[in-house]
């Protein structure tokens, strides 16, 4: 071999190792948050007495282990969220394998499915039946999905990168018939989707309804909402929802992140 070909060639091997330089080497996953305002209300800073829990739950994880981002926006529905290319499609593009994403979705997909204010209905169920309609709001015609169906294509999105996708069921509201918690479809929806296609699955409804009947409505309703409203929590409702699903996560190794938990 020619002297000139060596050195082209340690030449080459010198660039690309300066490229690879420049790419950011992870040393720890992410766990990703896609919601609504139940999960980061507003900026997630409490600026109007409002918090989802998705602003509490990165106590209980090792920081130093794992990292956090909240990617939740208020008023989304599971459509609009996977719709809009500002928001999933840029999580998406940082997900990298080893990560995982927590999704909880439901509150605002009960909306219109057409209107002119937001557009984020979705057709009520776990099917994969589709309504073609025109958009008001892009000017454009739309096919829109199942609830259930936006949870499953969200986890196919998830686990082409190689990451683990969790459906956790929507908080539910404030909301009673004598001393029992009304319960929501779309929490029995959460649960079909994440069976059919076999994803991790967080009853979260279920436990904050478990805990919300040992206190009592009265007691609910003083420390966790708000007088005018009953979807979102004030700070405590917020923290107690963050802490059942932590604890949750601890009893369900085969998720995976109860290793990044704090001890």
């Amino acid at each position: 071999m020619t002297k000139s070909k060596i050195m082209i060639g340690v030449s080459f091997v010198l660039f690309v190792w300066s490229l690879c330089s420049f790419v950011e080497k992870k040393d720890k996953p992410t766990l990703f948050l896609i919601g609504d305002s139940t999960v980061k209300t507003g900026r997630g800073d409490g600026g109007n007495g409002q918090w989802g829990w998705g602003s509490f739950i990165a106590d209980y994880f090792n920081l130093q282990q794992i990292d956090l981002q909240n990617k939740a926006l208020g008023g989304t529905s599971s459509r609009t969220f996977y719709n809009n290319p500002k928001l999933w499609q840029q999580v998406l593009d940082s997900i990298q394998p080893g990560d995982y994403v927590v999704m909880q979705f439901g509150h605002n997909d009960a909306s219109p499915i057409v209107d002119t204010l937001r557009a984020r209905g979705t057709i009520k169920g776990n099917g994969d039946d589709y309504q073609e309609v025109k958009n008001p709001l892009l000017q454009q015609k739309e096919m829109v999905y199942s609830y259930g169906y936006y949870l499953r294509v969200f986890v196919k999105n998830i686990r082409d990168k190689g990451a683990t996708a969790i459906i956790c069921s929507p908080i539910p509201r404030n909301r009673w018939d004598g001393d029992k918690v009304i319960r929501s479809d779309y929490a029995i929806w959460a649960k079909e989707a994440a069976q059919q296609i076999g994803a991790f699955f967080i009853p979260l409804e279920d436990l904050i309804v478990a805990e919300y009947e040992k206190r009592g409505k009265e007691e609910v309703g003083r420390l966790f909402f708000g007088p005018k409203d009953h979807t979102h929590t004030l700070k405590a409702g917020a923290e107690v929802n963050a802490s059942l699903i932590a604890d949750y996560l601890e009893k369900n190794p085969e998720i995976g992140l109860n290793k990044y938990l704090k001890k």
